[in-house]
């Protein structure tokens, strides 16, 4: 059964870059068909889907954060990666990493605990 879990600094600075892994465990991400994906969620905008690295590398962002997220992997740890460069007070959320099976338009089966993020100064 697949684990994913979140980690990453709980606190960052205005105008900072925020970094963010997603270990998997039980499965590996380069699986056919699975996708990757960060979610955020905050009491503000609810759930927001921040883009998406597949199987083979190829990576998916949400159009309103393109400018400021970068997606990568390291297959050698089984590892996802979030930076989200010039972070601001609205950036905080609980960020989650999510699983998808069937491509990137199937439903997200499989999430992590997720990990708060708070942006102060």
């Amino acid at each position: 059964q697949v684990q994913l879990q979140e980690s990453g600094p709980g606190l960052v600075k205005p105008s900072q870059t925020l970094s963010l892994t997603c270990t998997v465990s039980g499965g590996s991400i380069t699986t056919p068909y699975h996708y990757w994906n960060w979610i955020r969620q905050s009491p503000e905008k609810g759930l927001e889907w921040m883009g998406a690295i597949g199987y083979s590398g190829n990576i998916l962002y949400s159009p309103g954060l393109k400018s400021r997220a970068a997606i990568s992997r390291d297959t050698s740890k089984n590892q996802i990666t979030l930076q989200l460069s010039s972070v601001t007070p609205e950036d905080r959320a609980v960020y989650y990493c999510a699983r998808q099976i069937r491509g990137p338009f199937s439903d997200l089966e499989s999430w992590g605990q997720g990990t708060q993020v708070i942006v102060s100064s």
